[in-house]
């Protein structure tokens, strides 16, 4: 019997991440998600991990027992991710540092680990995200948009690093969606956004993984290094 592809999913908890793994777990999928706080659903296929991508260690681990457990990664979607919308005179250095630790930081430890293991079938698929607060300069994001035009940038060198390994690299940019990760927005500036793209609604998050299962295909193994922005930004 062919085993299951197997994915590992950040930030699956909650948001993007969690709809992310729910979506792969209804297509066959096995799924490693990983939360810094405990997952509070569960499924057959799901293994939920502890780990918090920031920290080196904690993502070695949770990639070592993906090994352990099934033997193989076809799949990472660095869904982990942490946003500020202020005023650059008004955003202190400490925000700074959260957010490209976790964007930055936790997409490359995620993605050079998994990677790894992906190395040992010459195959795999890793999908990160930016989000089109990067095209649109969006004033008022200068970190945030600093931080995923420096994953924009990593996915497109890892792309060529891994390209002989048999692993793509590519990233999805969403529009504004309804998660905790514009919570604190005001609404009025999540409509200015909303506004300037070429599709004037908010995006959902079908909408992300249509962008995420085409790039996670075995077809789409002539893709690599792209960034595909959804709303038309």
């Amino acid at each position: 019997m062919e085993q299951k592809p197997v994915a590992f999913v950040t930030g699956a908890r909650k948001g993007l991440g969690r709809h992310v793994a729910r979506q792969l777990l209804d297509r066959g999928w096995v799924v490693a998600g990983c939360s810094r706080e405990a997952a509070d659903w569960t499924h057959d296929s799901f293994l939920p991990i502890c780990a918090d991508v920031t920290d080196e260690a904690q993502v070695c681990r949770a990639v070592e027992q993906i090994r352990t457990k099934y033997g193989r990664l076809d799949a990472a979607v660095n869904c982990a991710g942490i946003a500020s919308m202020n005023h650059a005179l008004l955003t202190p250095g400490e925000t700074v540092a959260r957010i490209l630790d976790t964007n930055v930081r936790g997409t490359f430890l995620v993605s050079r680990e998994a990677a790894k293991l992906m190395r040992a079938r010459r195959y795999g698929r890793i999908v990160n995200f930016s989000t089109v607060a990067v095209p649109m300069s969006l004033d008022g994001e200068s970190v945030y948009a600093a931080s995923k035009a420096a994953v924009e940038e990593l996915t497109r060198v890892l792309a060529r690093e891994l390209a002989d390994f048999g692993i793509t690299v590519n990233a999805v940019g969403p529009t504004p969606i309804e998660t905790d990760l514009i919570q604190g927005v005001p609404r009025e500036k999540i409509d200015a956004i909303v506004q300037r793209l070429a599709i004037r609604r908010m995006g959902t998050p079908d909408d992300v993984f249509n962008v995420v299962e085409f790039f996670l295909r075995p077809e789409s193994g002539n893709i690599t290094g792209q960034v595909i922005y959804l709303g038309g930004a």
